[in-house]
């Protein structure tokens, strides 16, 4: 937007240096793009926003510049040279469509010659970019400018019967504007028309059919407030852009309208022009104001600083807000109906700050109540043990805590159930004592449905007496049965086994930084004998695993064969768990060497794997069990292992001779230990 400073000087009063002023335009948000000297005046285009349409005439930029330098605007007269008759004795103004239309006012003028326009009219028309036309056109573009209002002038003379018709196009309705385009209407789009036709496009331009020339003696002024949506889709339609449709598509000033009538009829009674008596307004609802809470207080709070109430007061004054207060510290403010983007308490306190100064706000994170965020140990162990065990391919289940107490009795987990003093059913009379019940029913339930394979896990609370007091504890249950699938695509689904339960335990101690658990054999009355493990860490058992009792799954309709495990989760968080440890990426590379050999069928890999725990051997960077083989031609009293062993030097890289005497040491202590026997084949080499 062009602004002329000698114009601006029409509504207030500047009298400092343009560098100054440039300055003070910057920081209430007018940033000036680019200024030039033209004819001893000064032009800025100042960056101007869409929801300021109040900016883009130079009475609005006049406001902000005396609202930033204390100065009042300049009240200026309008009079007029009236006929004696009156605007509706002369015209007829009718509005079809009053939801595009809210406001529509007129006024007729007479005996204007239609010719060049005077020196300073031209000379504004100019210093914004516009040729002049003829002095009844230009006091159009002048008043547009001036005030952001745009208005639009009609030879009078011929606009049929003297009527002018607000309504929507109708269909196969054409006009041929100013620029002699000829333009096809579409219904709903909103047209000024007489009697007979359409005479302009609302909003957007005038037709050719209403023009003024230097035949026009009579000039009808519109000034009217239209719907910015159907403007912005007209013009898009038709790929139109005028100076018209760019106000009225940001919204124009609803209860200014009169005034930029009056304002072009007094500019035209001065060229020798004579108005109508009374001017025509057509109103749908008279304009009203918003009216918005504003609190001393809250702007302390958005603005990290104290401004005081005065200040407040007197530039919301100067920027057109009448506040009036309404509790101590408060007011309520009206907004001009020229504020569009004015709706909220947040949005004053913008003003305010705006002309306050931003430099004058000090730069410092707003104060915040905090407290201390106490860790929940617990809650991140649970979240890791969830995390992991879903990677180790179980989903997670939740059961309710009401018991039957016939599968508490099946269960055989030896511990005495709480009994509910109000049960909602005899079959959730007790509070469960473990969890291996309710993951029964979970496999029966998907088995039923067609399931091939469940492997499910839950974490919750069981519940039992001791020494006549009852105990709450935490506890994970794991449950598998059924088809498991296969590592890829092309891999069929195989049946479940121990080992799957097995190594989710194992996963669990490593990502918890536990120390590796330890299994015995140890029968347990939920599981079948001979086919228990107890878990122990550091010597405590912290839980069991194994293969259901057949009896026990049947009970609950499973008749397939059931792995499981239940930790006591209390018990295991009780112990300190390894610190985080931080290892650098190695820099050399490593040797893996295979070694399979035979082993009692009664010692267990816990048993080998403590005894190459106490190998003092730096080289020896870790070891795990590749593969476990009992059957022919294995000797029915032993049992085949294949262990990997990892090889690294710390400070270079090794070579076969160091592997193979570490390995040599590996294969005596393993045979003095446990009596090992290296099987045929000797060792499998890989680096």
């Amino acid at each position: 937007m062009k602004i002329s400073l000698d114009w601006v000087r029409e509504y207030v009063a500047v009298d400092i240096s343009r560098p100054e002023l440039v300055d003070r335009l910057t920081m209430i948000g007018l940033v000036a793009e680019t200024v030039e000297e033209r004819g001893g005046d000064v032009v800025l285009d100042l960056e101007t926003y869409a929801n300021r349409p109040d900016t883009l005439g130079h009475l609005g930029v006049a406001r902000e510049i005396g609202a930033a330098l204390g100065l009042p605007l300049i009240e200026r007269d309008w009079p007029l040279a009236e006929l004696p008759e009156a605007t509706a004795e002369i015209a007829d103004v009718q509005i079809e469509s009053e939801a595009l239309c809210p406001r529509y006012c007129g006024l007729v003028v007479r005996g204007v010659k239609v010719g060049p326009s005077p020196d300073w009219l031209r000379r504004r028309i100019e210093a914004v970019g516009l040729r002049p036309v003829n002095n009844v056109v230009d006091v159009s573009n002048y008043v547009c400018f001036a005030t952001a209002q745009p208005i639009h002038t009609f030879d009078f003379g011929r606009i049929g019967g003297g009527r002018v018709v607000v309504r929507k196009a109708k269909r196969g309705e054409t006009l041929i504007d100013l620029d002699g385009r000829t333009l096809d209407l579409a219904p709903g789009m909103l047209v000024i028309a007489d009697e007979s036709r359409p005479v302009a496009l609302a909003g957007v331009i005038g037709g050719q059919a209403s023009g003024i020339s230097e035949a026009t003696r009579e000039v009808f002024i519109e000034s009217a407030h239209f719907d910015p949506i159907s403007i912005r889709k007209t013009a898009k339609t038709l790929g139109l852009s005028t100076d018209a449709s760019y106000r009225f598509e940001r919204g124009s000033d609803i209860a200014f309208a009169p005034q930029a009538a009056r304002m072009a009829a007094s500019l035209l009674c001065g060229m020798g022009g004579r108005a109508s008596r009374g001017l025509i307004d057509r109103a749908a609802k008279p304009p009203k104001p918003r009216t918005v809470r504003l609190r001393l207080r809250r702007i302390a709070e958005l603005l990290g600083v104290d401004v005081p109430e005065s200040f407040v007061v007197d530039v919301l004054g100067r920027l057109g807000f009448r506040a009036e207060s309404a509790a101590k510290h408060s007011w309520r403010v009206d907004v001009p109906t020229f504020r569009h983007d004015v709706a909220r308490e947040a949005d004053l306190i913008e003003e305010v700050a705006r002309f306050y100064g931003y430099d004058r706000i000090p730069s410092a994170f707003t104060p915040v109540d905090t407290f201390d965020l106490s860790v929940n140990r617990r809650r991140e162990r649970l979240a890791r043990i969830r995390e992991t065990l879903l990677a180790q391919g179980l989903d997670e289940v939740i059961n309710w805590s009401f018991a039957d107490p016939d599968r508490e009795k099946a269960a055989a987990g030896g511990r005495e159930a709480v009994a509910i003093q109000n049960p909602i059913s005899q079959r959730a009379s007790v509070l469960r004592t473990t969890l291996l019940p309710g993951l029964l029913e979970n496999a029966a339930w998907n088995l039923n449905r067609g399931l091939e394979g469940v492997h499910v896990f839950e974490t919750g609370n069981v519940y039992a007496w001791e020494e006549e007091k009852h105990r709450e504890d935490l506890h994970l249950g794991l449950l598998s049965t059924g088809l498991l699938p296969g590592a890829s695509w092309a891999e069929p689904a195989g049946e479940t086994d121990f080992f799957v339960l097995k190594g989710a335990v194992e996963a669990l101690a490593e990502a918890l930084r536990f120390e590796p658990i330890a299994f015995e054999e140890r029968d347990h009355p939920s599981f079948e004998p001979g086919r228990a493990l107890a878990l122990l860490y550091k010597g405590q058992e912290v839980g069991r695993l194994g293969v259901l009792r057949a009896a026990f799954a049947a009970a609950a309709s499973v008749e397939r064969t059931v792995y499981a495990a239940e930790i006591d989760l209390e018990a295991l968080f009780e112990k300190t768990p390894r610190p985080f440890e931080v290892a650098p990426v190695p820099k050399f590379p490593g040797a893996s060497r295979d070694l399979s050999f035979l082993l009692d069928r009664a010692v267990p890999f816990g048993e080998v794997a403590r005894v190459l725990g106490k190998l003092n051997q730096p080289l020896l960077e870790g070891f795990e069990l590749r593969d476990r083989f009992a059957g022919a031609p294995v000797p029915a009293d032993k049992v085949s292992l294949t262990v990997r062993f990892r090889f690294r030097h710390p400070q270079r890289t090794l070579v076969a001779e160091e592997v193979d005497r570490v390995e040599q040491e590996i294969v005596g202590q393993l045979r003095s230990a446990l009596n090992i026997q290296l099987r045929e084949g000797k060792i499998d080499i890989g680096t």
